[in-house]
């Protein structure tokens, strides 16, 4: 998502507290702030699975290995 994408939510938003949007401007917001989402999921799980855990016994986990194990139990 680059910031001419953001700047067309902003505005969607700002029309639609201001005037209101047509069915095709709540269309194409909709479709804006699904794909902002989906961005930010992508962006923060991926932040995520770098995070690394260290155990009491002084080893080093990863968030995702941790996730495996706890899912076989």
């Amino acid at each position: 998502m680059n910031n001419s994408q953001i700047d067309r939510i902003n505005e969607l938003y700002r029309k639609s507290q201001s005037e209101g949007l047509t069915e095709e401007e709540k269309e194409e917001q909709l479709k804006l702030r699904s794909e902002y989402i989906a961005n930010i999921r992508r962006n923060l799980r991926g932040t995520l699975e770098q995070v690394s855990f260290v155990n009491p016994d002084g080893s080093i986990t990863k968030a995702k290995d941790r996730k495996k194990n706890k899912e076989e139990e």
